[in-house]
């Protein structure tokens, strides 16, 4: 028992920090109301007329009549999206009143294991962000369709699952629930026995496979694209997360089924789930998810809502965070109000971090643990020769397969297309936009190359090539000419990781990532301005996609549909299979 914390609540000792004069946005009643709140080190004492709780050696901050919020959280992201280290991460998203988040660090752990997840939530642990571990299910995400550096069995999950920070099992998908995986059944079955919760990854989930995985215990999915997944969801009693991140924006079209069919809103929220770094520094983070939402018509209330209370009962964590109650960790947002929501004031466990978008703590450079450094080893030399998509001895002209990404959001769609075939080489064709595109494994396991046809991208004149590759982060290279396509997959491992962009054989853009191939040091202004350089140069080559290095990131997830590639192969998603880029022989 906190007996401190009691006294403050009693008024018989002064509270270390009291916020008055505000308009209290009470996510538990409803209502707003004048107040204030009152704290005991980190954690929340009284709430409302708390003038009885201030001493001389209180700290007092006047809201001036601006509205007092709970800190933000955010139930469903990747941080290593935003590719900064996780204290400068941390550092962003608490200027823009995010105080907690609920994360795998999936990407981290593909990489190097629960090792390096480890490492970096010791990393987090300087920080005032607060972190809960969400476990991944899967690691590799796709088993038997690609390799990663680090693995999951259920042995590790158990492991994970028993750390006092770990709230669930993240990212369990739809297909391996319904394939019954023995290996995710029992995972699924450690995690509820610990009382944790299953966060789904349900794409395309409707009908009996939707009651399937929620009767396996998943609770949430962050998969929803239509009013169709809206209904599905809720009517099931699956926790509606609508994504409104980079890669994918779903909230508008999500929320406006909410509101149009007055739906109850208590078990949506808002994620963001993959945030570009330049989105973050010029977007921000969850307060820009509640301007959107006020725009389209959600109640001032309900929009902070879904960004607090209801993100932290996802994980049965709303007696911890997400409210301003008595008890609560002290992550508090003194803001402005619907008209032109800005966060002002940032107070995370307790204490002052930002004030007018700017941070007031500072995060030093974490020393990072051997296990994220130095994480990339070929197997064996990469040549132009490594990217040939064979033809039949004898062919002329072949039809090929060629996964199209969709301009909005990353998945893949089929088209069928006639490609040369010279000296036995299949020959891309930038005028029907079909680039080359393969993914080489870069743990130095076994030196695999999977190679397909892609397009929607409609690039000219060189190759991108990054260590970001969802979900193995082996090097993704897409081009239309191997001689760069060999050189920036070799320029990336120079670098111990990053993006590059090669034309003519020279770089023409480049970001290092040294902290596992996926994170940089540098600050969210340098980082993001390095980005921006990179999309000019590609955007300069032709294409329309405003993120393409994001984009290309996800075209070797196997979990995402239609089509995919990894270092095993052209992936048919649906099927789960490894198939043939050429379908036939159309001239010998």
């Amino acid at each position: 028992m906190n007996h401190q914390l009691l006294a403050v609540a009693k008024g018989s000792r002064p509270a270390d920090l009291v916020v008055k004069n505000g308009q209290i946005v009470n996510v538990y009643s409803g209502e707003i109301y004048p107040g204030g709140v009152a704290l005991c080190g980190d954690t929340i004492a009284a709430v409302g007329d708390v003038d009885y709780c201030i001493g001389p050696d209180t700290k007092v901050l006047d809201a001036q009549g601006q509205y007092i919020t709970p800190g933000f959280v955010d139930g469903h992201i990747h941080p290593e999206s935003a590719s900064l280290s996780i204290r400068n991460f941390a550092g962003a998203v608490l200027a823009h009143g995010t105080t907690a988040i609920m994360t795998d660090l999936h990407e981290i752990g593909v990489v190097a294991g629960l090792e390096g997840i480890e490492a970096v939530l010791e990393e987090a642990k300087a920080t005032d962000l607060k972190l809960y571990f969400v476990v991944p299910s899967h690691v590799p995400f796709s088993p038997n369709l690609e390799t990663s550096g680090g693995s999951f069995d259920t042995e590790i999950i158990k492991k994970a699952l028993a750390r006092p920070d770990a709230v669930g099992l993240s990212e369990c998908v739809g297909p391996y629930i319904l394939a019954e995986f023995p290996d995710l059944m029992d995972s699924l079955d450690a995690a509820k026995a610990l009382g944790k919760s299953l966060q789904g990854h349900l794409p395309e989930m409707l009908g009996p496979n939707m009651s399937a995985c929620i009767a396996a215990g998943v609770s949430t999915d962050h998969e929803s694209h239509c009013e169709e997944d809206v209904l599905e969801r809720l009517r099931g009693g699956c926790h509606l997360m609508m994504r409104e991140g980079s890669a994918a924006r779903n909230m508008p079209v999500l929320l406006q089924a909410v509101l149009d069919r007055k739906l109850d809103t208590s078990m949506v929220s808002i994620v963001t789930d993959d945030l570009h770094a330049i989105d973050l520094e010029e977007r921000g983070h969850l307060d820009d998810a509640v301007r959107t939402a006020l725009k389209l018509g959600a109640g001032f209330v309900t929009a902070i809502q879904m960004v607090t209370l209801n993100a932290a009962r996802a994980f049965g964590l709303e007696r911890e965070i997400g409210g301003l109650a008595p008890g609560r960790r002290a992550d508090i947002n003194i803001t402005t109000g619907p008209e032109d929501f800005q966060v002002k004031t940032v107070i995370a466990g307790g204490r002052l971090v930002a004030e007018g978008g700017t941070l007031l703590v500072d995060y030093p450079q974490a020393e990072h643990a051997p296990c994220l450094l130095n994480t990339l080893r070929l197997f064996a030399p990469i040549t132009p020769e490594s990217f040939h998509i064979k033809a039949p001895a004898g062919a002329k002209k072949v039809k090929a397969l060629v996964m199209d990404t969709l301009p909005h959001i990353p998945f893949t769609i089929r088209r069928e297309v006639e490609l040369k075939v010279q000296d036995q080489v299949v020959q891309c064709d930038p005028d029907q936009d079909v680039l080359y595109i393969a993914q080489v494994e870069r743990y130095g396991k076994n030196g695999n190359i999977g190679r397909a046809f892609m397009g929607g991208f409609k690039l000219r004149g060189g190759a991108l090539a990054s260590s970001v590759g969802h979900d193995n982060h082996n090097i993704i290279v897409m081009g239309d000419s191997f001689e760069d396509m060999a050189a920036a997959v070799n320029r990336v491992v120079e670098l111990n990781g990053g993006q590059v962009i090669v034309q003519g054989g020279k770089v023409a853009a480049e970001l290092a990532y040294p902290i596992c191939g996926l994170l940089s040091d540098l600050p969210l202004k340098e980082l993001a301005e390095k980005k921006r350089e990179l999309n000019r140069v590609a955007k300069a080559m032709g294409t329309e996609i405003p993120i393409p290095f994001m984009f290309l990131c996800f075209i070797c997830l196997a979990a995402i549909p239609d089509f995919a590639v990894t270092d095993y192969g052209f992936i048919d998603v649906m099927q789960q299979k490894i198939i043939d880029p050429i379908l036939e022989v159309l001239e010998a």
